[in-house]
């Protein structure tokens, strides 16, 4: 008999005097997702990264928004990335490495990252200066570099987010969170059985 794989999924959750946050996470899913933050434009982006990732995420955030959104956003960020790190394991047999140019209307969004061990961003998303908060309650668009951020760091992984080109800051940061997506699909996939690293470890 073969032996099956043990499934890559994990919960985490963080509770600070600012935030209480959830994230279960599978990665070996069918793209089913559901975030609730109370900030519905950041819902839409963590939906895109569990439909176009593959994976299945849900995401319960409540934090002090009458204060700001910032905290909330940056501590989603903070345990989806121990999620993925929790469910990656030891990353024996990933693929690793992903990049992707992804296209939405006339916003044009390079991506590249690496499940390295080494938390870096590099995120060169220039919004016009005038960017005005996307939903309601308003998510300011400065706040997905927070998240990212964040996300890296905990993950443990590094991320180049670069806009190539855009004008609508929704179709901007959607194609970011679409094209993080489609990497991460693409680098934790399972193509053999080493740590894809000379060092044996990653």
């Amino acid at each position: 008999m073969i032996p099956t794989a043990p499934p890559r999924r994990a919960e985490r959750s963080r509770r600070t005097k600012e935030t209480a946050v959830t994230v279960a996470l599978s990665l070996d899913g069918s793209g089913t997702a559901a975030a609730h933050s109370g900030l519905p434009f950041f819902d839409h982006m963590l939906s895109q990264l569990g439909r176009h990732g593959g994976f299945d995420v849900q995401v319960q955030a409540d934090g002090d928004l009458h204060v700001d959104a910032h905290h909330t956003v940056e501590d989603v960020g903070i345990v989806l990335g121990e999620a993925l790190a929790g469910a990656l394991g030891d990353k024996a047999g990933v693929r690793r490495f992903a990049s992707i140019a992804l296209p939405l209307d006339e916003a044009l969004v390079e991506v590249a990252l690496d499940l390295s061990g080494r938390p870096y961003l590099a995120y060169t998303v220039e919004l016009p200066p005038d960017a005005a908060p996307l939903g309601s309650p308003g998510f300011d668009p400065q706040l997905a570099e927070e998240f990212w951020r964040a996300f890296v760091t905990a993950a443990g992984i590094t991320l180049h987010i670069r806009l190539v080109t855009g004008k609508n800051v929704h179709h901007m940061l959607e194609a970011s969170f679409k094209a993080v997506a489609r990497c991460l699909r693409d680098a934790v996939r399972v193509e053999g059985s080493a740590v894809p690293s000379t060092k044996g470890v990653l």
